[in-house]
Protein backbone atom coordinates (compact mmCIF):
# COMPACT_ATOMS: atom_id res chain seq x y z
CA UNK A 1 0.00 0.00 0.00
CA UNK A 2 1.32 3.42 -1.00
CA UNK A 3 0.41 6.76 0.56
CA UNK A 4 -0.76 9.00 -2.29
CA UNK A 5 -1.48 12.69 -1.75
CA UNK A 6 -4.12 14.26 -3.97
CA UNK A 7 -3.64 18.02 -4.30
CA UNK A 8 -6.89 19.71 -5.26
CA UNK A 9 -7.55 23.33 -6.27
CA UNK A 10 -11.28 23.27 -5.57
CA UNK A 11 -13.63 21.40 -3.27
CA UNK A 12 -14.82 18.55 -5.46
CA UNK A 13 -16.29 15.12 -4.68
CA UNK A 14 -13.80 12.26 -4.80
CA UNK A 15 -15.58 10.53 -7.68
CA UNK A 16 -12.93 11.05 -10.36
CA UNK A 17 -11.10 8.18 -12.02
CA UNK A 18 -7.82 8.90 -10.24
CA UNK A 19 -9.24 8.56 -6.76
CA UNK A 20 -11.53 5.64 -7.54
CA UNK A 21 -8.73 3.70 -9.25
CA UNK A 22 -6.20 4.34 -6.48
CA UNK A 23 -8.77 3.35 -3.84
CA UNK A 24 -9.68 0.18 -5.73
CA UNK A 25 -5.97 -0.69 -5.87
CA UNK A 26 -5.72 -0.45 -2.08
CA UNK A 27 -3.68 2.72 -1.69
CA UNK A 28 -4.05 5.14 1.21
CA UNK A 29 -5.39 8.47 -0.02
CA UNK A 30 -4.71 11.85 1.58
CA UNK A 31 -6.35 14.94 0.11
CA UNK A 32 -4.62 18.31 0.54
CA UNK A 33 -5.99 21.69 -0.47
CA UNK A 34 -3.12 24.16 -0.08
CA UNK A 35 -5.27 26.97 -1.51
CA UNK A 36 -7.22 26.71 1.76
CA UNK A 37 -4.05 26.79 3.84
CA UNK A 38 -3.68 23.03 4.25
CA UNK A 39 -0.10 21.76 4.49
CA UNK A 40 1.42 18.92 2.47
CA UNK A 41 3.24 16.40 4.65
CA UNK A 42 6.27 15.51 2.54
CA UNK A 43 7.36 12.89 5.08
CA UNK A 44 4.30 10.81 4.26
CA UNK A 45 4.22 10.84 0.46
CA UNK A 46 4.80 7.80 -1.73
CA UNK A 47 3.29 9.50 -4.78
CA UNK A 48 1.19 12.51 -5.70
CA UNK A 49 -1.46 13.82 -8.07
CA UNK A 50 -1.85 17.56 -8.69
CA UNK A 51 -5.25 18.32 -10.17
CA UNK A 52 -6.45 21.12 -12.41
CA UNK A 53 -7.81 24.42 -11.17
CA UNK A 54 -8.38 28.09 -11.86
CA UNK A 55 -5.00 29.46 -10.78
CA UNK A 56 -2.33 30.87 -13.09
CA UNK A 57 0.77 28.86 -12.27
CA UNK A 58 3.02 31.92 -12.56
CA UNK A 59 1.03 34.02 -10.05
CA UNK A 60 3.04 32.84 -7.07
CA UNK A 61 3.07 36.29 -5.42
CA UNK A 62 -0.73 36.33 -5.47
CA UNK A 63 -1.03 32.62 -4.60
CA UNK A 64 1.99 31.65 -2.45
CA UNK A 65 0.56 28.18 -1.85
CA UNK A 66 1.78 27.38 -5.37
CA UNK A 67 5.31 27.49 -3.98
CA UNK A 68 4.33 24.78 -1.48
CA UNK A 69 3.07 22.66 -4.36
CA UNK A 70 6.35 23.30 -6.20
CA UNK A 71 8.04 21.81 -3.15
CA UNK A 72 5.98 18.66 -3.61
CA UNK A 73 6.91 18.51 -7.30
CA UNK A 74 10.59 18.82 -6.45
CA UNK A 75 10.31 16.22 -3.68
CA UNK A 76 8.78 13.69 -6.10
CA UNK A 77 11.34 14.43 -8.80
CA UNK A 78 14.29 14.13 -6.42
CA UNK A 79 13.04 10.86 -4.92
CA UNK A 80 11.69 9.21 -8.11
CA UNK A 81 8.19 9.09 -6.66
CA UNK A 82 5.25 8.74 -9.04
CA UNK A 83 3.80 12.16 -9.84
CA UNK A 84 0.86 12.99 -12.08
CA UNK A 85 -0.05 16.56 -13.02
CA UNK A 86 -3.43 17.21 -14.66
CA UNK A 87 -4.21 20.45 -16.55
CA UNK A 88 -3.08 23.14 -14.07
CA UNK A 89 -1.00 20.45 -12.37
CA UNK A 90 0.72 19.66 -15.67
CA UNK A 91 1.36 23.35 -16.23
CA UNK A 92 2.86 23.58 -12.74
CA UNK A 93 5.31 20.79 -13.51
CA UNK A 94 6.28 22.46 -16.80
CA UNK A 95 6.67 25.87 -15.11
CA UNK A 96 8.71 24.39 -12.25
CA UNK A 97 11.08 22.91 -14.85
CA UNK A 98 11.56 26.24 -16.62
CA UNK A 99 9.08 25.99 -19.51
CA UNK A 100 6.71 28.74 -20.64
CA UNK A 101 3.05 28.47 -19.61
CA UNK A 102 0.08 30.62 -20.57
CA UNK A 103 -2.75 31.25 -23.04
CA UNK A 104 -2.22 31.08 -26.78
CA UNK A 105 -2.38 34.29 -28.79
CA UNK A 106 -5.48 33.20 -30.73
CA UNK A 107 -7.56 32.92 -27.56
CA UNK A 108 -8.73 29.44 -28.53
CA UNK A 109 -9.63 26.94 -25.84
CA UNK A 110 -10.66 23.31 -25.57
CA UNK A 111 -13.92 22.64 -23.72
CA UNK A 112 -15.43 19.30 -24.54
CA UNK A 113 -14.12 15.99 -25.85
CA UNK A 114 -11.19 16.24 -28.25
CA UNK A 115 -9.07 13.69 -30.07
CA UNK A 116 -5.72 13.11 -28.40
CA UNK A 117 -3.09 11.56 -30.64
CA UNK A 118 0.07 9.74 -29.51
CA UNK A 119 3.41 11.04 -30.72
CA UNK A 120 6.13 8.85 -32.19
CA UNK A 121 7.75 8.83 -28.73
CA UNK A 122 4.60 7.83 -26.83
CA UNK A 123 5.59 4.17 -26.51
CA UNK A 124 3.16 2.26 -24.29
CA UNK A 125 1.75 5.46 -22.78
CA UNK A 126 -0.85 5.68 -25.54
CA UNK A 127 -1.05 3.34 -28.51
CA UNK A 128 -4.00 4.89 -30.40
CA UNK A 129 -5.94 8.15 -30.62
CA UNK A 130 -8.60 8.70 -27.94
CA UNK A 131 -11.28 11.33 -27.40
CA UNK A 132 -10.74 12.75 -23.91
CA UNK A 133 -12.29 15.55 -21.84
CA UNK A 134 -10.73 19.01 -21.93
CA UNK A 135 -11.35 22.31 -20.19
CA UNK A 136 -8.49 24.78 -20.65
CA UNK A 137 -7.12 27.73 -22.58
CA UNK A 138 -3.58 27.82 -21.17
CA UNK A 139 -0.88 25.57 -22.57
CA UNK A 140 2.72 24.69 -21.78
CA UNK A 141 5.98 24.41 -23.67
CA UNK A 142 7.96 21.22 -23.20
CA UNK A 143 10.62 21.53 -20.49
CA UNK A 144 14.18 20.44 -21.11
CA UNK A 145 14.52 16.67 -20.99
CA UNK A 146 10.80 16.02 -21.47
CA UNK A 147 9.52 13.23 -23.69
CA UNK A 148 6.58 14.49 -25.77
CA UNK A 149 3.75 11.96 -25.51
CA UNK A 150 0.56 13.34 -27.06
CA UNK A 151 -0.96 16.18 -29.04
CA UNK A 152 -4.31 17.48 -30.31
CA UNK A 153 -5.21 19.42 -33.42
CA UNK A 154 -5.34 22.76 -31.56
CA UNK A 155 -2.85 22.25 -28.74
CA UNK A 156 0.22 20.27 -29.79
CA UNK A 157 1.54 19.77 -26.25
CA UNK A 158 -0.98 17.51 -24.51
CA UNK A 159 1.28 15.25 -22.46
CA UNK A 160 4.91 14.73 -21.52
CA UNK A 161 6.94 12.71 -19.08
CA UNK A 162 10.13 13.38 -17.18
CA UNK A 163 12.08 10.22 -16.46
CA UNK A 164 9.92 7.20 -15.74
CA UNK A 165 7.78 8.49 -12.86
CA UNK A 166 6.59 12.04 -13.66
CA UNK A 167 3.73 12.59 -16.12
CA UNK A 168 2.00 15.82 -17.11
CA UNK A 169 -1.38 15.65 -18.90
CA UNK A 170 -3.19 18.69 -20.27
CA UNK A 171 -6.42 16.71 -20.76
CA UNK A 172 -8.82 15.53 -18.04
CA UNK A 173 -8.91 11.76 -18.44
CA UNK A 174 -9.71 11.60 -14.72
CA UNK A 175 -13.11 13.20 -15.28
CA UNK A 176 -16.04 10.86 -15.82
CA UNK A 177 -19.52 11.85 -17.02
CA UNK A 178 -20.68 12.88 -13.55
CA UNK A 179 -17.77 15.26 -13.07
CA UNK A 180 -17.88 16.64 -16.58
CA UNK A 181 -21.62 17.36 -16.23
CA UNK A 182 -20.81 19.43 -13.15
CA UNK A 183 -18.59 21.54 -15.42
CA UNK A 184 -21.32 21.77 -18.04
CA UNK A 185 -23.81 23.04 -15.48
CA UNK A 186 -21.44 25.43 -13.72
CA UNK A 187 -22.22 29.12 -13.98
CA UNK A 188 -19.84 30.65 -16.50
CA UNK A 189 -19.23 27.43 -18.45
CA UNK A 190 -17.44 28.72 -21.58
CA UNK A 191 -20.01 27.81 -24.21
CA UNK A 192 -19.77 30.02 -27.28
CA UNK A 193 -16.06 30.75 -26.85
CA UNK A 194 -13.57 30.01 -29.62
CA UNK A 195 -12.90 26.28 -29.71
CA UNK A 196 -15.59 25.17 -27.24
CA UNK A 197 -18.01 22.46 -28.33
CA UNK A 198 -21.73 22.88 -27.72
CA UNK A 199 -23.38 20.66 -25.14
CA UNK A 200 -25.03 18.30 -27.62
CA UNK A 201 -21.63 17.56 -29.19
CA UNK A 202 -20.05 17.04 -25.77
CA UNK A 203 -22.80 14.65 -24.71
CA UNK A 204 -22.53 12.67 -27.96
CA UNK A 205 -18.77 12.28 -27.67
CA UNK A 206 -18.97 11.49 -23.94
CA UNK A 207 -21.37 8.61 -24.58
CA UNK A 208 -19.32 7.30 -27.49
CA UNK A 209 -15.89 7.45 -25.89
CA UNK A 210 -16.07 7.31 -22.10
CA UNK A 211 -15.71 3.53 -21.86
CA UNK A 212 -12.45 3.61 -23.84
CA UNK A 213 -11.28 6.61 -21.79
CA UNK A 214 -11.85 4.79 -18.49
CA UNK A 215 -10.22 1.56 -19.64
CA UNK A 216 -7.09 3.37 -20.82
CA UNK A 217 -6.78 5.79 -17.91
CA UNK A 218 -7.39 3.30 -15.11
CA UNK A 219 -4.68 1.13 -16.65
CA UNK A 220 -2.31 4.09 -16.84
CA UNK A 221 -2.92 5.07 -13.20
CA UNK A 222 -2.40 1.47 -12.09
CA UNK A 223 0.86 1.22 -13.99
CA UNK A 224 2.16 4.51 -12.60
CA UNK A 225 1.19 4.06 -8.96
CA UNK A 226 0.81 0.30 -8.67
Amino acid sequence: MKRIVLVRHAEEPGDDHVQTTLTANGHAITTAMPFKGEAIDLDNVDGAVIYGGPFNVFDTDEHPFLDDEAGLIEHCLENDLPLLGICQGAQQIAWHLGADVGPVASGVREFGYFEIMPTAEAGDFLDRPLFLPQNHFHTFALPAGAVHLASSETFPNQAFRIGDTTYALQFHAEQGPTGFRRWQERQGAPYGTLGAQDRDEQDRLMEAHHAAQLAWFSGFVTKLFG
